[in-house]
């Protein structure tokens, strides 16, 4: 008996009394599986909003202003005050304690809880007024500071979350606690996929320094929703997707007969179990079939003019920089993929901060705001929406000892900056302020749930009504909060 005839068998005998009962539906599982591996009638065409048929929406709820996202994460907490939240008060009253009247008791990590003192720290670094739009920007940051009047500042984000793991857990998935499904696969089931050849969400890594906090999987993950909807990691080198390269002596047609076969196979196997993952399954692997091609194409640079790698910096030519995943992302979206997320390692800078923090801006600095300058010039800025900003801010006191030349700062989660620009948001816009220690949030307050029910709208979908229903309960990325902040709408 043949290896292919001993799994159809093997298939065949995994019966069961509910599957028996089920068997009236057997015509679900052809269809689904007809549609799966028909990718020009499951998959969108390039250009059209609808999504493939596995999307509860079909469509958006309503016209979108950004077509495509690319989140640039600073993981580890970047310190929106030697950044972007210029406060000269903390120059005036340097090596001051925080009066107790702004810090009101709140909650502390260990690091910090047990001093005896809370030394007020002045960022080192000078900042100025830049653009039409008069943006404070640190000296950390020239590169960025020349796209100031492209882009929206929110200074008045806040969250309950103050270690890193459930910041960043909450930040991408709407929880602290793992196992719901990520941002990217919430907007890829919403939404789906706009090229059948891409995954409609990419992941990128990168680091600045060495010793920062770990990123773990459960940050791109699908959860509970199909797993054709997890986000897909692009890796530096020959190899971008681990296991996407056919093994030696496989060649292209017999991969091809070896996925038909499999295909059969999972629809012999839906048809008796009726578990809709497989057909997922089989997607995934019809997705890798296409990546083939796709994938090294889009991943090569070497055909980039050279004032584009003039433009991102001297590292884009270095894979894995975060350089090089700026620009990858900008040539992902042209592929229309839909939600590219680049996470950047290094901003957790507890002690030595002025010496860390000038390494991170400058790691990112250039690549960032060349990101929107070529999205710009290539028309895709009307289209993206682009994401820079951690899952915290840092604290208005130094951690440790405070000296002419040194301090450190905790983690903040009362108040922190980031800022987007592209589809669908203000130009040389702030929203949100400060208290003048940077430690409360004094006016127009942006929580993380606020945060993302406004990207959502902006892609044209109502947060409340993008919903999964798992374990009997309805699942959605705000759970059972946020409100769209529309004064940051265009």
């Amino acid at each position: 008996m043949s290896f292919y005839k001993e799994l159809e068998n093997h298939v065949h005998e995994q019966q069961s009394r509910r599957n028996f009962l089920s068997r009236t539906s057997l015509g679900l599982g052809a269809a689904a599986m007809s549609s799966l591996l028909n990718a020009d009638r499951s998959f969108a065409k390039k250009g059209s909003p609808l999504a493939d048929d596995s999307s509860p929406l079909g469509q958006p709820h309503f016209a979108p202003k950004a077509k495509r996202v690319i989140y640039l994460f600073q993981s580890g907490a970047p310190s929106q005050l030697e950044l972007f939240d210029y406060k000269p008060k903390l120059e005036q009253m340097w090596g001051q304690d925080l009066p107790e009247s702004i810090r009101q008791g709140q909650r502390l990590t260990g690091m910090t809880a047990g001093q005896s003192s809370f030394p007020l720290a002045a960022s080192a670094y000078k900042f100025a007024q830049y653009g039409q739009s008069q943006m404070w920007i640190s000296e950390l940051l020239p590169h960025i500071s020349t796209i100031a009047d492209e882009a929206t500042f929110v200074r008045s984000l806040h969250t309950e979350a103050i270690n890193h793991d459930p910041a960043v857990t909450f930040f991408q998935t709407g929880s602290q606690q793992g196992g719901r499904p990520s941002w990217g696969s919430w907007i890829s089931y919403g939404l789906g996929s706009d090229n059948h050849n891409m995954p409609s969400f990419v992941v990128l890594l990168s680091k600045g320094r060495g010793g920062d906090q770990p990123l773990y999987a459960k940050l791109w993950s699908n959860g509970f929703l199909p797993s054709v909807h997890q986000g897909v990691v692009f890796r530096s080198g020959p190899d971008p997707v681990f296991y996407l390269s056919n093994p030696d002596g496989i060649d292209k047609t017999s991969r091809r007969r070896m996925l038909d076969y499999l295909a059969k196979l999972h629809q012999d196997q839906y048809e008796h179990i009726l578990d809709p993952e497989i057909n997922s399954r089989v997607a995934q692997y019809e997705m890798a079939y296409r990546m083939q091609t796709a994938v090294p194409e889009t991943m090569d640079i070497s055909q980039e003019p050279q004032y584009i790698f003039d433009m991102y910096g001297e590292e884009s030519r270095q894979p894995g920089t975060f350089a090089a995943n700026c620009l990858l992302a900008r040539k992902l979206i042209e592929k229309d993929v839909k939600f590219v997320q680049l996470y950047h390692q290094g901003w957790d800078q507890h002690g030595s901060l002025p010496r860390d923090i000038k390494t991170m801006a400058k790691s990112v600095d250039q690549a960032s705001a060349a990101l929107i300058m070529d999205l710009k010039q290539r028309g895709l800025l009307d289209e993206t929406l682009v994401i820079w900003g951690g899952e915290f801010g840092r604290g208005s006191y130094s951690q440790g000892k405070l000296t002419k030349d040194n301090y450190g700062r905790d983690h903040h989660p009362r108040s922190f900056t980031i800022w987007m620009a592209g589809a669908g948001v203000k130009k040389g816009f702030v929203y949100g302020e400060t208290d003048e220690f940077g430690y409360n949030v004094i006016k127009d307050p942006v929580h993380v749930h606020d945060f993302q029910a406004t990207v959502m709208h902006l892609l044209g979908v109502d947060h409340e009504r993008l919903v999964f229903k798992h374990q009997g309960r309805r699942y959605r990325l705000t759970d059972v909060h946020g409100k769209v902040v529309k004064p940051l709408i265009a």
